[in-house]
């Protein structure tokens, strides 16, 4: 008799555990399927994010870099561009309070201008810059680094390169657009494409409103331009804006002749 009284308690807790585990298989799995639903929805999410940030590139086409700009004059300056038809902007990192700055615009600018981060030498400069809000990254060289922390975060990729074989690597490398620096000329862009055309490329420095055309005919998607509309050395006073306005306005409208 007391044999089967321990058989029987055996029997109740062999069902108890199996009943037990089953309920915590049932909740692991569970577990499991909402933890890939939620990370696949991020996914989703990160892939919306980058198609749409690159398509006001590709549509807009002229990123106007911010370089040393004072923190205080920002916005006005930001505003005076946009008023000139100026819809993507990039804070350069290498800039006081660069990245203060980025949040301020991305908050301020939200549904207006695209904001991005420029000068982005490394992996914590990029994450950094994709905390502040940066849709964008881009760097004057070629770090793969970067580019994976921008597709992991889902911003747009934007590395800088120069010879062939850079901008190739770039690409290869997942870059949604290669940023040719230094850029010569024109003919430079148009020889480089000529094998390369299967690259979106964004030429920066020495570009204007007097051949930004001649840029746009070589195929390249995007252009970044500093000095020839934003200088950090002039005084921030209300005759400058206007100016500003003025010229970024001629530089929109030279493209889109």
């Amino acid at each position: 008799m007391l044999w089967l009284d321990k058989k029987s308690l055996l029997n109740k807790l062999f069902f108890h555990l199996n009943k037990e585990c089953y309920y915590y298989s049932v909740f692991s799995n569970w577990i499991i399927l909402v933890f890939l639903f939620f990370r696949q929805k991020k996914f989703i999410n990160y892939k919306k994010l980058i198609v749409s940030a690159l398509s006001q590139i590709l549509e807009h086409k002229i990123v106007a870099i911010l370089r040393g700009m004072p923190p205080k004059d920002i916005e006005a300056i930001a505003s005076a561009l946009h008023n000139g038809g100026i819809r993507i902007l990039e804070v350069t990192l290498n800039s006081e309070n660069a990245l203060p700055v980025i949040e301020q615009l991305s908050h301020t600018f939200k549904g207006k201008m695209l904001i991005g981060a420029g000068t982005v030498l490394n992996a914590k400069g990029a994450a950094n810059a994709i905390d502040a809000g940066a849709a964008f990254l881009i760097s004057p060289s070629l770090d793969i680094t970067v580019i994976n922390t921008a597709k992991d975060a889902g911003v747009v990729s934007i590395p800088g390169a120069f010879t062939p074989t850079e901008i190739l690597s770039a690409h290869n490398n997942g870059a949604d657009i290669v940023k040719v620096f230094p850029t010569l000329n024109a003919e430079y862009i148009k020889n480089i494409l000529a094998p390369l055309n299967h690259i979106r490329v964004m030429p920066t420095g020495g570009i204007d409103a007097g051949n930004i055309k001649l840029f746009a005919a070589t195929g390249a998607v995007a252009f970044g331009i500093g000095s020839a509309l934003v200088n950090s050395k002039a005084i921030i006073n209300d005759n400058y804006l206007q100016e500003l306005t003025v010229k970024a306005n001629k530089l929109v409208d030279a493209l889109n002749s």
